[in-house]
Order: C-alpha cells, then structure tokens, then sequence
C-alpha cells in the first residue's frame, strides 16, 4: 500500500530552520519540505551549488518565497561558520538545525583505503561534529534550540561492506547523546533519527538495483521508507511535541529483527 503523505499543521510555525544536504531528492530535501509545510523559515545548504538553487527554486513553490541557500562544504570549518552566520544574520537566530550531510561508500574492509575512510569518517561524522558546535554556540546565547541528526540503523547492525559508514553513523549516535547531555543545561535539546532505508536516486551510487531489492524485501512492509516518512520524525523531534526527549535515537525502520 502506498502510504499517504499528511499536510502540514503549523508544528514548526516561525521557527528558523538550517538543514543541511538539502540539494537533491533526498532525505534533506524532503526534511526542508516537511519543515516549510510546518511553517518553518528555511535555510537550505549544500555542497552542490547547482543543485542546492534548485532546491530553493522547487521550495519557493511552496509559498512563493524563495529560502536563502548557503553553499556549505562541511568538512570546511570556514563554511560552516559562513552558513551559520549567514542564517542569523538574515534572521536574526537558529532555532532547528537538522544535520543531514553524510556519504557513504561500499568497500570490504580489507580493501578499503585510508583515503576511504578519512572521506567518509570526515563529511558523516566530523561534519556533524562542526554543525553541532556551531549550533550550539548560537543555541546556548538564545537559551533554546533544537538539533535533530541523521543517523542510521547501521550504527547498531552489521552491514559488510559498510565499516566506515557504520562507524561513522555509531559516532553520531555517541555524539548526539554527549551533546545532549552538555546542551540540557543551556535548554537545547539534541536527538537523532535512524533509518533503515530510504530510496533516492542517489543510492544506486553505493547500491546497485539487485541488492536494494534485497534490502526492501527485509523491511516488514517490503519497501523502503519514503523520504518524507523520515522527515516526518524529523519534525517531530524538532518540534514541541517531543518536548521531553533529548540523547535519544529513534529508529525509522521497519526491519525483521
């Protein structure tokens, strides 16, 4: 069955949003989506210029306003800054920031190379780690604030051919529960979704068509999420209705145990 995507119902209303990897077809788009039809402003990045004013073209259908849209490489700290500034300085705080940015990859890990690993470890894990501390720094002055990172299922199920990506996905599980703990004083909280699979084009990259057949027929539904069913969690923990949770990691799966 062919599940029903909901309209919005002002979860978010006011609340500026940064997410990041927003370009594209995939989960960050889609959270950009879901947040926007909440009633969030929006501030979209991404590493890929051409795609990312694409993005901000189709969101500007939504209700005629186009959102800013920073390029932002997150492995570059000079970046990173540049987007955070840029977004308070067009208005005026960050309330929501949504870490999407990851890469993935498929090596045996007897033949995966440092270069490999460092690339993934790097824009999936580190780049959240830059995120995050840029976040908060400007979340603790406010008193207030969300951070919702991406995860995976992956960072507590074995995968071959996924060391690096699992690593890095376990990292942002770790980190998103150490921040939480340091940022509950300073009233921001911080959580992680983690899905299992989510079907964008840019999957074939790392999966080609036989082996994410595999992987949907594993799922209890025999498909793959969505992408706006994952970011349907994600402004769920962005917004007030999970007021309590903070350190969690909540699974978007439908996966035989």
């Amino acid at each position: 069955m062919t599940p029903i995507e909901p309209g919005g119902h002002a979860l978010l209303l006011g609340k500026v949003v940064v997410v990041t990897a927003a370009a594209g077809t995939g989960i960050g788009f889609a959270t950009a989506k879901r947040c926007a039809e909440e009633g969030a402003v929006v501030v979209i990045s991404d590493a890929h210029e051409r795609r990312l004013s694409e993005a901000a073209e189709r969101l500007s259908e939504l209700d005629g306003v186009r959102p800013l849209a920073v390029p932002c490489n997150v492995t570059v700290e000079s970046e990173v800054e540049g987007l955070f500034d840029a977004a308070a300085a067009e208005h005026g705080r960050i309330d929501v920031m949504v870490n999407n940015a990851g890469l993935g990859g498929n090596a045996p890990l007897v033949d995966m190379t440092d270069e490999q690993w460092h690339q993934v470890l790097d824009v999936t894990l580190t780049g959240t780690f830059r995120c995050t501390r840029a976040a908060l720094r400007r979340m603790y002055g406010q008193g207030e604030g969300v951070i919702v990172n991406n995860s995976s299922v992956l960072g507590w199920r074995a995968q071959a051919g996924q060391a690096h990506y699992a690593a890095a996905k376990a990292g942002v599980m770790a980190l998103t529960r150490c921040a939480a703990a340091e940022a509950a004083p300073h009233g921001v909280r911080v959580n992680a979704v983690a899905p299992s699979l989510a079907i964008h084009p840019f999957l074939n990259k790392v999966f080609p068509d036989d082996e994410l057949a595999k992987l949907k027929e594993q799922e209890l539904f025999h498909r793959s999420a969505e992408t706006w069913e994952v970011a349907n969690v994600i402004v769920f923990l962005a917004s007030q209705y999970s007021s309590y949770l903070s350190g969690e990691i909540v699974s978007v799966s439908s996966q035989h145990p």
